[in-house]
C-alpha cells in the first residue's frame, strides 16, 4: 500500500465543482455558534458535492478567518446564503418540494440506519445550535426527524460530526444502494 500524492487525487477546480452535478441535499445550519463547526460543515459539503448551505440566525458567514481554518477553501465552492429566520427557509424549501428533515432527538424520530431514501426527492437537513439543538418551532415545520443512535452517556455529538455522519449516510444511500 502506498499513500497517494495530492496530484493523484483528481481534485476538481473551483470552476469544475461549480459545474458538477450536485448531490440533491441541502444543509440548513441554525444558530451555530462555533466558527470551526461552520467551516467543518462546508468542508464536508464540498467532499460530497452538496447543493447548498443555508446559514441562519446567528450562524456566521464567510469570509471569516476562523471559518476558513476548517473549511480550507470550501466556502469558495459550496453555494451558500444567509437568512435571519430558519422558519422562513424551511417554509421556502417545502414550497419548492424539498423534503425537510431535522436532525434531532424527538419523539417519533426515525433512526438514521432505518431512514429509507427516496432517490427521486431532494432533501434538506436542519442542524441546530450546539447547546439547544433544533428549535421546537423548526422541528414542527419539518417533514420529519432523523436521529443518530447513540449508546454512551452523553447522547449528543458535535454538530460537525453529526453533519458528517448524516451526510455520508444519505450520500451513500443515494449513490451506492
Amino acid at each position: 500500500m502506498r499513500k497517494l500524492e495530492n496530484s493523484e487525487l483528481d481534485r476538481k477546480s473551483i470552476a469544475d465543482f461549480k459545474e458538477a452535478q450536485k448531490t440533491p441535499i441541502i444543509i440548513v445550519l441554525d444558530d451555530i455558534r462555533s466558527l470551526h463547526n461552520i467551516g467543518s460543515v462546508f468542508r464536508t459539503a464540498d467532499a460530497f458535492l452538496i447543493e447548498k448551505i443555508y446559514l441562519c440566525g446567528i450562524t456566521a458567514t464567510p469570509p471569516n478567518k476562523e471559518i476558513h481554518k476548517t473549511a480550507l477553501g470550501a466556502t469558495e465552492t459550496v453555494a451558500w446564503e444567509h437568512h435571519k429566520e430558519v422558519l422562513e427557509v424551511i417554509e421556502n424549501l417545502k414550497n419548492d418540494q424539498v423534503t425537510v428533515l431535522a436532525i434531532e432527538q424527538v419523539q417519533g424520530a426515525v433512526l438514521l440506519q432505518d431512514f429509507a431514501m427516496d432517490t427521486s426527492k431532494k432533501y434538506a437537513l436542519v442542524f441546530g445550535n450546539e447547546v439547544f439543538g433544533v428549535s421546537q418551532k423548526a422541528v414542527a415545520l419539518c417533514d420529519g426527524c432523523i436521529e443518530i443512535p447513540q449508546l454512551g452517556t452523553k447522547h449528543s455529538l458535535n454538530i460537525s460530526v453529526s453533519a458528517g455522519i448524516v451526510i455520508w449516510d444519505l450520500f451513500s444511500k443515494m449513490k451506492f444502494q
